[in-house]
């Protein structure tokens, strides 16, 4: 009984808690439990009502005050209804993109007061989005490119641009088929919250190649191969096509048919266009093109009269345009002529260059007759500009006077065009800021005549770190440990709160570089730069120390049965020139060598100390418009070193090979030659020339054995047996194998391997041509391909030398130049030519690595 009892009272609190709580989620999920019916809206006799009440029916995640909001309701307005106002809310509701449905009713009505619902139907978020129908490699990719964000609400428009951005995606990959569909999920791993996956199935179809290319109206101007040639990126299946592939991507397509159009302007044909293109398929992996081309008539220039122009008269205008009667019709040209020219002087940089900042030309077609065209250059050459402002942006690390006195725009000077260009390829030569992003931003004042100009800058690391290790031949490893730094700060040295890593921002070089294998080999070498002396005047100096250690070591005993060191100092001072223009420079510089053997045999030398005071000039030339990947511009340096002729000072011989301290006497020659120019895009052809000559003052002295030429390889060299040698690469042989023939004990001539004691040659000359092409410029590396031929050899007397008996390579490569660690590279080239009385063949195939250094 007592249970019953328990159990009559329980059972209604159960019942009164469940109705409680439908009435509740029904209330919240917009559910009428027993709600009145609403009120009917009678259309055609509209009433003003004061609202008394807003409710929002069905919000589970979206905050109901937020959707109010957006209604632009508020209790105690006026409203008509129906009418315009009552349409807007439910329109500013699906506008805000979050509400899949929304409907307005009325609740009741009380008066004149009227109480309205707000139905709405929130849209799920984003949970994460699969992909089928890929590898699971691109889907990553695909991620990236869509850019969906977890957590945002999913709507129709997100999922139609991410189907657009997949569909070109592959598009652009000749996938011109490409379906997408896109499946929407609730997402039932998070079932207490709104939200949804995407569900991406992805067929790409197969790939879509250009099975024919046909023209129509083309009346014999140019042969349809040529027409097929114009279009870069759309090009025909064919066997064997490999650096133009056929695929067909509308995108490319269009570009293309401009470039056509483009081509025909060129020549003349100034009325030619493509009146129709048709595209249709021959089967799901190949396409047809047919392009219908009006060339119309071949145009050539008449007259052509100046108008404007007070600074120049019309001669000399007409002779900078190059232009003249008769000449074909060719408007991209003229652009070039008016406007920027990189291969000679155009029209607006003849005015700009004396300070006509606002010049201005504009070529008008005044007369089209038959073939024959007349235009009227109508110029505005207005006032000539000042330089007001000069500022530096982007400069974090590098202090501003680093810069400053790179710049020919200087404040209150009269504005010149080629002073800009000049002043860019100044700082880039600094080696400090990308090259490719050094750009002037010039603010002018009309009304003043003035300009301010702003460089920006952005900062890349030049400072080097070099670990590397290399095979010595005779010897074995050699591993080498470098540090260049490239804007180092003497200065700052003792200041570390100016410390950034390192103290730097003052343009000074320091290089500290260590190479070793054990006893065998050691070489230490320190060079510090300052390239402004006094920092007024663009004088510099450098100061460098080097010592070198190689010893014979015997295997079994390890103890030391030759040596050779060699330590020098040198001090330089380089100047820059206005004579005969300011693109040159000059380096003088003294130096002593000491040179100790001690049964070395490796120069045919008695033991003993030898010394060099060496006097060097270099005169040189360098207009390259980038350190690292030059396209334009050249290098020219003829540098000449003597020592002190003491024989015809003295009247005796102080260099005896057999006795005592000797003074080393020569003078020795050399000569370099590069040359850059831009081909098409950043393809870039490079020429070079390199030759050099070592000689005596007097015949009874002879010619020293020291810095002698040695060819082939990369180079490089970490051998011991080759200190007080010049090492000249020359791809496809193999290192320094390329040396002269040598006297033997008969008197015979047998070819002898450095190793045994070969001197190389006194004169030597060599030639390169290479193709260079870019993968990438940008900040953190520079990367091109090249393909080269060159040609090299070296004498051992002058009375051999002949500048045609060259021993011949070819080959192709790879350079990459990260900031920290310089010039790294690797060629493989093929040498063509044997070489008299070498014990193995030092040519053919050959793989060369290059570390920190480019290949001369």
């Amino acid at each position: 009984m007592k249970f019953k009892k328990i159990l009559s009272y329980t059972i209604p609190l159960i019942l009164l808690f469940i109705h409680s709580s439908l009435l509740v989620h029904a209330q919240r999920m917009g559910i009428g439990l027993n709600r009145p019916k609403k009120v009917e809206v009678d259309y055609a006799s509209p009433k003003e009502y004061t609202i008394g009440g807003i409710s929002i029916i069905g919000s589970e995640f979206l905050d109901r005050n937020a959707l109010l909001s957006m209604t632009g309701l508020k209790e105690g307005d006026k409203i008509r209804i129906p009418s315009e106002e009552t349409s807007n809310v439910v329109r500013k509701l699906w506008k805000s993109g979050i509400i899949g449905d929304a409907k307005l009713e009325i609740a009741k009505v009380e008066g004149d007061k009227v109480f309205l619902e707000v139905t709405v139907k929130e849209r799920p978020r984003l949970s994460r989005t699969i992909f089928e129908g890929v590898p699971k490699g691109q889907h990553e990719t695909l991620a990236d490119k869509i850019k969906l964000v977890k957590g945002k609400i999913v709507t129709d428009a997100m999922i139609k641009r991410a189907e657009n951005i997949i569909i070109n995606y592959y598009a652009e990959k000749g996938f011109k088929n490409t379906k997408v569909r896109t499946i929407q999920r609730k997402d039932t791993l998070l079932s207490r919250s709104n939200t949804a996956y995407l569900l991406i199935n992805i067929d790409k179809g197969s790939k879509v190649k250009i099975n024919k290319i046909e023209f129509e109206g083309i009346a014999g101007a140019f042969p349809e191969k040529v027409l097929k040639r114009k279009l870069k990126k759309t090009k025909e299946k064919r066997f064997g096509r490999i650096f133009a592939p056929s695929k067909f991507v509308q995108k490319e397509f269009e570009k293309d048919k401009e470039k056509l159009i483009s081509f025909y302007n060129k020549n003349g044909y100034r009325n030619a266009m493509i009146e129709d293109d048709s595209i249709w398929d021959e089967n799901e992996k190949l396409v047809n093109i047919r392009l219908k081309v009006h060339e119309g008539k071949k145009f050539y220039y008449r007259n052509i009269d100046w108008v404007g122009n007070t600074v120049y008269p019309d001669s000399i205008l007409t002779q900078v345009l190059g232009i003249n009667k008769g000449d074909v019709y060719n408007p991209e040209e003229m652009s070039k002529r008016l406007n920027y020219s990189p291969t000679s002087t155009d029209i607006t940089s003849l005015y700009m260059d004396d300070g006509y900042l606002f010049f201005n030309v504009e070529p008008v077609e005044v007369q089209v007759d038959e073939d024959s065209i007349d235009i009227e250059m109508r110029i505005y050459e207005g006032e000539q500009a000042n330089i007001n402002k000069v500022n530096l942006r982007g400069n974090t690390r590098t202090s501003d006077h680093v810069v400053h006195r790179e710049l020919r725009t200087i404040p209150g000077a009269k504005f010149s065009r080629s002073d800009v260009i000049r002043t860019q390829r100044e700082i880039a030569a600094l080696n400090y800021f990308d090259p490719e992003k050094i750009a002037p931003n010039m603010n002018p004042n009309v009304a003043e005549g003035t300009v301010d100009i702003t460089w920006g800058l952005e900062e890349r690391p030049s400072d080097q770190i070099e670990l590397s290790g290399g095979w010595g031949g005779f010897f074995g490893f050699v591993g080498t440990v470098g540090l260049v730094l490239n804007n180092f700060s003497m200065k700052k040295f003792s200041k570390f709160k100016d410390w950034k890593g390192i103290p730097q921002g003052d343009g000074q070089r320091l290089a500290l570089r260590v190479q070793a294998n054990g006893r065998r080999f050691q070489n230490y070498s320190l060079t510090f730069t300052e390239p402004w002396l006094g920092g007024k005047k663009p004088n510099g100096f450098s100061f460098s120390l080097n010592h070198s250690v190689s010893r014979f070591i015997d295997f079994t005993t390890q103890r030391t049965t030759g040596s050779l060191q060699i330590s020098g100092v040198t001090a330089s001072l380089i100047r820059r020139l206005t004579f005969p223009d300011d693109w040159f420079t000059m380096s003088n510089s003294l130096g002593f060598q000491h040179y100790n053997l001690n049964n070395y045999q490796g120069f045919g030398l008695a033991d003993g100390r030898y010394n060099s005071i060496t006097f060097n000039t270099t005169i040189s030339r360098n207009s390259i418009d980038n350190v690292q990947y030059p396209r334009t511009g050249s290098t020219v340096s003829l540098s000449v070193a003597l020592t002190p002729p003491y024989y015809s000072l003295l009247g005796r011989n102080l260099f005896d090979r057999t006795e005592g301290v000797k003074w080393v006497e020569y003078h020795k020659w050399m000569f370099d030659n590069s040359w850059y120019q831009q081909i098409v895009g950043n393809l870039v052809l490079s020429a070079r020339a390199h030759m050099g000559f070592i000689g005596s003052y007097n015949p009874n002295v002879g010619i020293t054995p020291f810095e002698r030429f040695v060819l082939g390889g990369s180079g490089m060299t970490f051998n011991n047996f080759l200190l007080g040698t010049e090492i000249i690469a020359l791809r496809g042989y193999q290192d320094q194998s390329v040396i002269p023939l040598q006297s033997n004990e008969n008197g015979g001539l047998i070819y002898r391997t450095p190793n045994q004691g070969g001197q190389g040659g006194i004169i030597y000359n060599k030639y390169v041509v290479e193709l260079r092409y870019p993968l990438s410029l940008a900040q953190s590396a520079t990367i091109f391909v090249l393909a080269f031929a060159e040609g090299g050899n070296n004498w051992a007397r002058f009375s051999d030398f002949n500048p045609f008996n060259l021993k011949r390579s070819t080959g192709v490569g790879a350079r990459i130049f990260m900031p920290a660690f310089g010039m790294l590279g690797i060629d493989w080239a093929y040498g063509f030519d044997s070489i008299a009385g070498a014990q193995q063949n030092v040519g053919g195939g050959q793989f060369h690595f290059i570390i920190g250094q480019p290949i001369r």
